[in-house]
């Protein structure tokens, strides 16, 4: 495990002035003479690997720096890791999965490139907002599938091939079941936005039968706002994961950031081998050779 501190403590900007009356060796001392200030470098969407087309999209947008999730998830999104992003709600999660996804499908266009699992329609259309506005330049279309809307118009836009579909569990669940020639197969990424409210909305069986008819080796970036334990023991099965945590206090003031390396998490419900519902960080299989650490928190 690795921790990152969220706020790096600056030096004083008001040193107390030298005592007169101390010893002249612990005053006149080369290495007790205060050190200027050094300012935390401030980073870019340039320096976390993000493409120039987008960096230009962030501007437009007035991102004019990222936020801290975007600074911890997007290096490790773009270097194709399965993540699981814990922020709170406004604190940038889209960003953090929509401009790797964006930033993959430059490399390598594909129509259904991307699947975002949302808890209410409200939010599938904000994140379909957002990845339209940053694919502007590069023609990206979405497709947003949710209750409430007539499912013959969802079926046409689906027909059409979209590269980012943005759903809610159960109305994919008919379109997968219903519209003639849509599938999933070739997905690249699969994203659980505020994954916590999909999970405490029953939705369970549904993802259950989204995770059966996508890749297995597709990348999955699930963000929560809290660590429920439905989260930790969902049936969205990644592989090399990593667990993204942002830890705040009851100012909105980050106090860490952890960062933790778990080489396997399997699906409880499906009964995959190796997973074990403990209550600690790492558990070590005594019944799975295959499985070295087998459960998070």
């Amino acid at each position: 495990m690795t921790t990152f501190t969220g706020v790096p403590r600056a030096a004083d900007p008001f040193p107390e002035p030298a005592n007169d009356m101390a010893a002249p060796e612990e005053h006149d001392s080369p290495s007790e003479a205060p050190q200027p200030a050094v300012e935390e470098e401030t980073k870019t969407f340039k320096d976390l690997g993000v493409t120039d087309v987008l960096c230009e999209a962030c501007d437009q947008l007035g991102w004019t720096k990222p936020t801290k999730i975007q600074i911890e998830a997007i290096p490790l999104a773009l270097q194709g890791r399965d993540i699981i992003g814990l922020a709170e709600t406004g604190s940038g999660k889209t960003g953090a999965f929509a401009l790797p996804i964006l930033n993959a499908l430059l490399e390598t266009p594909q129509r259904l490139f991307a699947l975002v699992l949302t808890p209410t329609r409200e939010l599938a259309f904000q994140i379909s907002e957002q990845f339209e506005a940053l694919g502007s330049s590069i023609g990206v279309q979405s497709a947003v599938i949710v209750g409430g809307i007539d499912s013959m118009s969802q079926s046409l836009a689906l027909a059409k091939k979209p590269h980012i579909v943005i759903a809610t569990p159960g109305r994919l669940i008919d379109h997968l079941e219903n519209t003639k020639g849509f599938n999933l197969r070739a997905l690249k990424y699969l994203v659980m936005d505020e994954a916590d409210r999909i999970l405490n909305m029953d939705f369970e069986t549904e993802v259950d039968k989204i995770l059966k008819v996508i890749p297995r080796d597709r990348k999955t970036l699930l963000f929560s706002a809290t660590m429920t334990k439905k989260v930790k023991f969902s049936s969205t099965s990644v592989f090399f994961l990593i667990r993204i945590e942002m830890k705040f206090n009851s100012m909105k003031t980050i106090i860490t950031i952890t960062i933790v390396k778990i080489e396997e998490a399997f699906c409880f419900q499906c009964s995959v081998p190796g997973f074990f519902p403990l209550g600690a960080k790492t558990a070590a299989s005594s019944t799975e050779e295959s499985c070295e650490m087998c459960c998070f928190v």
